[in-house]
This record gives C-alpha cells, structure tokens and sequence, in this order.
C-alpha cells in the first residue's frame, strides 16, 4: 500500500492500536515542513575558507530584508552591531570602520561536511533549492534513493530523511564516454543550520552605552597567536557581553543598558606604509632573515616612535583615525548619547598619554600658563618656563610668538640664533633669549659639579639646589630664589611633535600592560604632582600582569615617600584566586609562627638573665611578661609585606592625586594557578593576555558603567 492509500484508509472500529499507531507515524512522517534558511558568511581563516554564521537577531533581519525587498538593487543591511554592512543583492558583507577583505554572503539551508575538518559547508543557494525540492517530493510521496549531480559532477543521494551522503566525482570511461560514479568515502550532507554543530550566538543589545577606542601596540600582531587588532578587539568585544550579562543582568532586564562598542585604532600600516621598510631592507643584514624581519616590522616601531618624523606620522595617525572613527559612529548612529573613551596596549598607551597631555582644554584660556594646563604640566629643575624667562628679560611681548610654535623652554635650549630669527624675534631680544639660555646652563653645569653627587638621588634631595629648585615634575610648579614659580612645557623629554586635538572629550584612560611610568623617568620626570590631571581626560587606570615585562607602575611617581601594592583586581567570580588565598594563609601563618617563637625566646631570655628572687614576685613577674608580650603581639610594628599591612591598606583609603579624579590608578591581575609556578616562562604571556581576560573587561565596564550611576549586581570580593 503507498503512503497515500495509507493516508485515504480509515482504521476499522476492530483494528488494534499498534496499527492506530503505525498510522499516525506515517502521517506525521509525511508530512513536509519548510526548512529555516539561516544567513552565512565566508571568511579564510588559516588559509581555509570557514562559513559563519550571523548571529540569530542579524539573519532574521536579512531574511525578513530578504523576503521584502527582493528586487531592490541598493538594500544595504546594517549587522554584528552596525560595525558591517550587507550588501543583500550582492551577496557582499563589507566591513565599516577599518579596511578587510569583503566576504561572501550566502542564504544557507542545505550542508555537507568538508574533508579535512568537522566542519559543515554549506551548497549554494541554487543547488540547495534543488536539494530541497527533492526533499519535498521524496518525503510527501515516500519515495528515497533519489540521486542528484552537482554542478561539479558530484552525487549527492537521500536514502532516508536521516541519511543523506555526498560522493566525489570520480569517474570512469565506457564507451559511451565518462560518468560519475558513487565511489569513494561518502560524506555527510544535512538539512537546516539546526542539524549541523555550529554555535549561533543570539546578537547583540541595539543600544550603545559608550564607545571604547582602543589602540594596539608594537607591531601588527597583538596577540600571543599573532593576531591583528580587529581580531584581538573582537574578542574584547565578546568577553564584555559576556561580563555584562553575568554581572549587569539587572540593569539589562530594566532595559537600564546595553552594551559598550568597541573600535579599534590601526596606527602600524600607515607607519609602514611611508616606504620606510623599504629603506630599512637595503641596510638589514642577510643572516638570520626572519629575526631581522621581526625585528624591523615590531620592535623598530619603539624607535620610530622616539624620532621626530615618524613620532609625528603615529600621533597624527592616531588622532585622525580616532576623529574619523568618532565621526563614522555618530553618523551611523544618530541617536547615541552616550561617551567616549580610549584605551591602549603597550606603546599604544604612551601614545595615547603624550596625546592626552597636549590637548587643551576648552574651559581654560589657552593664553594663560596655569598650573595643570597644558603649558605647566612639567616643572624643570635647570631652567625656567618660557614665559618667566621672558618676563625676567622683559620681552613678555614675544610669548605669543613662542606660544604660537609651542616652543617650551626645552626646545628653547635648542635654538639657534638662525631659529629664532626665523621666528621673527628682533637682533636685541634674540641675543637677550641666547645668553640667558648659555648662563643658565653653564651656572647649572658647575653647580651640580660642585654640590650634587653624581647618580645619588637621596643626598641631592639634601644638597644644595640649582637657583630654579627640584628635579622636573608632571603638573607642578616649584619657586626659585627670586620666588618666581618656574615651568616647563608638557614636551619634557618628548619629541618635538604638534599634537592633534581630538574632537571629543575621553571619559577615562585605560592603559595595558603600558612602559608609561619607564617613559616619563627616562624623559627625565621624577615626580608627578598630585594635583595634576590629564586637561582633558579625568580618569585614568593602569591596569598590568604581574609578569608583564613591559608594564610599570605610575602611583610611585606620585606619592614617593609611601610604599604600598598596587590595587589587586577582584577575579570576575567574585573570588581570589584559590592559589593566593592558599599563599598568603602560608605566609600569615608563617609570621604568627614566627612572632610566637620569638616572644618564647624573649621570655626565657628574661627569666635566665633575671636575679634570683623569691618565687611570688618571679611569678608576678611572669605575669607581667606575658601581658607585656600579648601587649606587644598587638600593637607590635607590622612590616609592609605582613598580612596586617594589607588589611590596613584596605580599610585605610590611600589618596594619590588628581590623575584619576583621586582615586587608585595601578590595578594587577590575578595570575592564575599554572603561571605561578615559573614567571619568566609566562612573561610574554603576562603582556598578551589583556584581550581575553575577563577581570581587566569588568573593570571597564565597572567604571564605565558608575558614570551613568548604574553598578553591579552584586560587589565583587
């Protein structure tokens, strides 16, 4: 009987129920559903093409764009966050804010599995249609082992709804010419996006809180897997959805937020793309290609950024792409109202702060040399601020000029006569400016010979000083003998560059793994005043790895004189590491041990080295010993690295100036449990690691977040 004279027959009052039942299987076997298409897109990946699929939310809206508007030649569909766009009648997915390869788009309902991997490929969309019009016959009528070619001479047989195989096209020769025959290890062909393994993600919130530039290091690679930074951003982009959904859960079911985007920031392709490569091949040795290679290609990018022509290439880079991706976004999304922020990894966190440090503030007159403005950021130990030395000179009419080419008393030092005349200063005023400038230095030169020891920074703190007072700070000012207060522009140590402005205000600074604080005591900085703030950026956060060979710290350069840990970043479970809090029980354990052990010593020290007296007044004596050892257990003097002194620095709030808005600036990570075992082993790892690690993107989110007074479900410990 075929399936449809089952269907026509009616089971008589006296049939069983197994064949009741056998009847309704069929029914429901017979019947046809439409397969859900779902969206794809191609991209190679280690020389592979691999098919990924758009999250739910983006292929529901190109199918229901799909199903519209089909004969719409310019349907462009915004996707993955609007950071690409859709080209439907294309097929064509083109990438928004930085430069990649276009991919191929693909409505996708039929699969196969590929030959050197697990993973489901996907036919084209006319052959798939073909597919599922087989299907539809095989499954309505009941009729299998229906036999399809290819385009590529492929044989694809359904022996059964769940039976479906893919044969190569191997053929042989008869006389009636070549056919394809069903040869070969067959391979599995399947129905709809929900049978084969794939991970669709559900997509992403609509609305943007905040927007996050990040700017990558040396090199173009970021990563320990030598990924790019539109990579490495991605996978930033996608541990923060993550931490908002685990941590923020609340505030996202009161639709209170969505979600933070971030774009990043390529400065190393313009750099190399000046033709500088090119030079640095005539002039690279032969022997060991590839090391050189790696050499010029990343740890060159330090040096350029120390040299004028290319420091000046980066930071106009960076700036101008930041301004252009600031002015894409609102443009793409005209109602965000949300802020802006920067964060930077290595050398791209240097860059960002000598950017910072230079951008003037709109509310301050840009004529004026206040303290904390852009023109008293650092104070200079040997010579003075341009302004007062002019108006020691009385020739305060010529600031403006010297304003105007941003020449700070550094480059001051610098000029020639021919300098300075081409800046159009008079003969008098100019041989005024040259013979200040030589007697400063000169008298400096012979009074550091006379009084400082060379290389002891504790005694010359001591010593006499130079007429214009102490070693060169960020954001403070000193007073001279004549009690004029003495600066030097932000450029201390820096190249000579002009700085961009930025178009927008940063909410905060993140730096990664950052050589900041290394930077400024090489440029010559000592010490930051506390008053100091970014112009116009109030936050501020140094956040490293433990075994970060390249991070340093900032706070020390602060507060000097006070020595305390770096702020340790709760682990995103709300946790410390079970490897940590089993080290410092050892070592608190450890001291009580210790402390014990010498106070029993103490106190038969004492009883040995006692005259004889009687027995009642030895044991009020020993009385009075052990209270005056639980006494001294108590208030006994705690060393920095005891346990004690950790909890007084977490109930006691330690202030360190005004760079981040007076709050902690240096956070560490939490190493885990396999790096503890060998740090050198893990140091590169240590300095890599910032893209995936959730702790250092909850911290973002925290601070970003606490703006718009919205905080975490629950406080982390």
């Amino acid at each position: 009987m075929s399936a449809v004279e089952q269907r026509q027959a009616e089971p008589s009052p006296s049939s069983n129920s197994s064949s009741s039942f056998e009847v309704v299987e069929a029914d429901t076997a017979n019947k046809y559903e439409a397969v859900v298409p779902h969206w794809f897109y191609c991209k190679v990946i280690d020389s592979r093409e691999r098919w990924i699929p758009f999250s739910r939310q983006d292929s529901a809206k190109l199918e229901e764009a799909h199903n519209s508007r089909k004969d719409d030649e310019q349907l462009v569909v915004p996707t993955e966050g609007g950071r690409y766009d859709v080209h439907l009648k294309k097929r064509l997915r083109c990438a928004m804010y930085w430069e990649e390869e276009v991919s191929e788009v693909r409505r996708c309902t039929w699969f196969y599995k590929g030959d050197k991997d697990n993973k489901y490929i996907p036919y084209s969309e006319s052959f798939s249609e073909e597919l599922e019009e087989t299907y539809m016959i095989a499954i309505t009528l009941d009729e299998w082992k229906k036999k399809l070619e290819s385009p590529t001479r492929e044989i694809i047989i359904l022996h059964n709804p769940k039976l479906m195989v893919h044969y190569h096209p191997v053929t042989t020769s008869d006389d009636w010419g070549s056919t394809p025959t069903e040869q070969g290890r067959p391979r599995t062909v399947k129905r709809g996006a929900e049978n084969i393994s794939v991970d669709i993600p559900v997509g992403e919130p609509l609305q943007i809180d905040h927007l996050v530039f990040v700017v990558h290091g040396i090199g173009p690679a970021c990563d320990i897997r030598f990924r790019s930074i539109v990579q490495c951003v991605n996978d930033f982009r996608t541990v923060s959805l993550s931490m908002l959904q685990a941590h923020f859960k609340k505030a996202q079911e009161q639709q209170q937020i969505g979600r933070v985007e971030f774009l990043p920031v390529n400065w190393h392709s313009p750099l190399h793309s000046t033709g500088v490569d090119v030079d640095l091949e005539r002039i690279t040795l032969p022997s060991i290609n590839r090391l050189r290679h790696f050499i010029n290609d990343t740890i060159l990018d330090v040096f350029f950024y120390n040299s004028s022509t290319y420091c000046q290439t980066i930071v106009d880079t960076v700036a101008s792409e930041m301004n252009r991706l600031y002015r894409l976004f609102l443009q793409r999304n005209p109602d965000f109202k949300g802020g802006a922020s920067i964060a930077g990894h290595s050398l791209g966190s240097l860059i960002l702060f000598d950017l910072l440090t230079n951008q003037k503030d709109s509310s301050e007159d840009e004529d004026s040399n206040k303290e904390g403005s852009q023109m008293g950021a650092f104070e200079q130990g040997d010579i003075g601020g341009v302004k007062e030395i002019l108006k020691t000179l009385e020739l305060s009419e010529y600031y403006g000029v010297f304003a105007k080419e941003r020449m700070d008393t550094q480059a001051l030092a610098l000029c020639t006569e021919k300098d300075l005349k081409d800046m159009g200063i008079p003969l008098g005023p100019r041989m005024k400016i040259l013979h200040y400038v030589r007697t400063k230095e000169e008298t400096q030169d012979a009074q550091q010979r006379a009084h400082v020891p060379a290389g002891n920074d504790d005694e010359s703190e001591d010593a006499p000083r130079p007429e214009s007072g102490s070693s060169p700070q960020l954001g403070s000012s000193s007073m001279n003998d004549g009690g004029k207060r003495q600066y030097l522009d932000v450029g201390l140590g820096q190249v000579s560059a002009n700085y961009p402005q930025l178009i927008y205000k940063p909410d905060i600074f993140f730096a990664f793994g950052s050589p900041i604080g290394m930077f400024l005591t090489v440029r010559g900085v000592k010490r930051i005043d506390p008053n100091y703030s970014l112009p116009t950026c109030k936050g501020f956060f140094n956040i490293f790895h433990p075994f970060d060979p390249v991070a340093y710290r900032i706070e020390p350069m602060i507060v000097p004189d006070l020595e305390f840990e770096p702020m340790l970043l709760p682990h995103h479970k709300g946790r410390k590491r079970m490897h940590l809090e089993l080290r410092e029980g050892l070592t608190r354990m450890g001291m009580d041990l210790k402390n014990n052990l010498l106070g029993s010593l103490r106190i038969a020290w004492q009883s040995f080295t006692r005259s004889p007296m009687l027995a009642v007044e030895a044991a009020a004596t020993q009385n009075e010993a052990e209270a005056s050892l639980e006494k001294q257990t108590v208030h006994s003097d705690v060393k920095p690295e005891e346990p004690a002194a950790t909890e007084k620095e977490d109930t006691a709030p330690i202030h360190v100036g005004m760079l981040n808005g007076g709050h902690r600036i240096d956070y560490v990570l939490q190493e885990k449990p396999i790096e503890s075992f060998n740090e050198y082993l893990f140091a590169l790892q240590g300095h890599l690691c910032y893209w995936e690690s959730e702790d250092t993107v909850l911290l973002i989110l925290k601070e970003i977040y606490q703006i718009q007074g919205i905080t975490l479900d629950q406080p982390l410990q």
